[in-house]
């Protein structure tokens, strides 16, 4: 989500200047964890040039992070138009599609699990991003591919401890493995 590199818009340089402090004012405000804020101050860079893509995956993110996952969704969508090959992007869609995993409709869940699966085709170790598919597919009820989910977030990450932990209680066939709502490390 903090991809700070602006593309240089139409409209001269007062303009081009305008759309980086707004862009640069946002980065900041995400970075901070205040993502309302900083989706005020993205949304006005995007407005200014909606073709700069670091403009339209921060605001994306900055939606995404304040709970407004449908707004994000067009935002990001256009974005993926202009960097096709950003995984953290469709990382950032896939979240989108998808919203709050409890309340996901199945159309999300297929939606966000085509965008990870293109973040992961573009990069493999992507963060999270096996792990997220983990807890789509215990949602889903398909232990074979969230065990093998699990198993690439461990690749990715040995240190993941929830990935570790849902790997463990699927491969025992604890009770309670399918039930995704829950947070396996009991953090919540």
């Amino acid at each position: 989500m903090l991809d700070g590199s602006p593309d240089s818009p139409p409209g001269g340089e007062a303009h081009h200047d305008q759309m980086h402090r707004l862009l640069s004012e946002g980065v900041q405000l995400l970075a901070g964890n205040r993502p309302s804020e900083a989706a005020e101050k993205l949304a006005q860079a995007y407005e200014l040039d909606p073709e700069n893509a670091a403009a339209a995956i921060n605001l994306g993110g900055a939606y995404i992070l304040d709970g407004r996952h449908a707004r994000a969704i067009p935002v990001l969508e256009s974005a993926s138009r202009l960097e096709p090959d950003n995984a953290m992007l469709w990382s950032n869609l896939a979240a989108a599609y998808l919203g709050k995993l409890p309340f996901s409709s199945a159309e999300g869940r297929s939606r966000a699990i085509t965008a990870y699966r293109r973040a992961l085709a573009l990069d493999p170790f992507a963060p999270n991003v096996w792990y997220n598919l983990g807890l789509i597919y215990l949602q889903q009820d398909d232990l074979e591919q969230a065990a093998e989910a699990f198993t690439g977030a461990l690749d990715t990450d040995p240190t993941d401890r929830d990935a570790a932990l849902w790997l463990k209680r699927l491969q025992e066939g604890a009770p309670g493995a399918n039930d995704a709502g829950a947070d396996p490390a009991g953090t919540s």
